[in-house]
């Protein structure tokens, strides 16, 4: 296979394959950054249409979904007739956009969107999403699988960015809500550290709320005798106000306060939580 940029992913996929013993031949703007990987056994191509020309498979991960294409796009007719996988980080309209190109240059397609850090390529905690030409993952499955966990996403080509997307979502809106906790109990000189085994058991417990939300979402049957938006109403308020009186800033828990009173006001404080992704869903059509 071929790898098309080394930055610090574009090079642990590069190693990952050298690691399994694939024959590997890699490109980039900059060759000295491929001297690691050729020591490895890596084939450093001379120009980027001799690493094309090199190999079936073809994996792009560069800086921009544009330069993907100001890249490759000179070497269409090359590209005909082989696998193209581009895991850069980019939105659901650039894959889709990308993803309309090679088809109508006879390109198989697949975007991927990798959700893990460099060194976690390789290992089964490496999820990697593949969405596009069902042909092609299923030629290469077992080789994208060296890279990490492979999960194909089906035919819906925008897929494997938007999982990458939502699931960064949480991640920062969980990391937003721990930061706010050790600002608010801080400002009583609380150490974060002093903080963490509540923080990270807490989030054990919110994670076990998951499945029966996610059913509700499903079903659109939000209702609850258990934690209603009434009872989270207040329970917000009483955050916002000691957050407040504390000095510290409202940014985290001001805008989830307003969704709940938005929703409790269209009459739907008797529900659960779960309600507010009524708030948050795109508007049918």
């Amino acid at each position: 296979m071929t790898v098309i940029g080394l930055g610090m992913m574009g090079a642990a996929l590069a190693g990952a394959f050298l690691k399994d013993g694939h024959p590997t031949t890699v490109w980039n703007r900059s060759a000295a950054k491929a001297d690691a990987l050729v020591a490895q056994g890596a084939t450093l191509a001379p120009s980027l249409a001799d690493a094309v020309a090199a190999s079936d498979l073809v994996v792009v991960c560069l800086s921009t979904y544009e330069t993907v294409l100001e890249n490759v796009e000179p070497l269409t007719a090359a590209l005909a007739g082989k696998v193209l996988v581009n895991v850069t980080s980019g939105t659901p309209e650039e894959a889709r956009q990308h993803a309309a190109w090679a088809a109508k240059n006879g390109i198989s397609y697949l975007d991927g969107a990798i959700l893990a850090i460099p060194p976690l390529i390789g290992q089964p905690e490496a999820f990697i999403f593949y969405a596009g030409s069902t042909q092609a993952f299923e030629a290469h499955q077992e080789t994208l699988g060296k890279l990490g966990t492979a999960v194909n996403l089906g035919t819906n080509v925008g897929l494997a960015s938007l999982y990458d997307t939502a699931l960064l979502g949480i991640m920062w809106s969980t990391l937003a809500g721990f930061f706010h906790a050790v600002a608010l109990v801080g400002s009583e000189g609380i150490k974060a550290q002093e903080f963490l085994p509540f923080a990270s058991g807490w989030l054990g417990g919110v994670g076990s709320f998951l499945p029966d939300l996610a059913r509700q979402v499903d079903e659109g049957d939000y209702a609850t005798d258990i934690s209603s938006l009434d009872v989270n109403k207040a329970a917000i308020d009483h955050l916002v106000h000691a957050t407040e009186a504390q000095g510290v800033s409202t940014a985290v828990p001001a805008p989830i306060k307003e969704l709940i009173d938005r929703r409790v006001a269209q009459g739907h404080g008797t529900h659960s939580l779960a309600s507010l992704v009524e708030l948050l869903k795109k508007p049918a059509v």
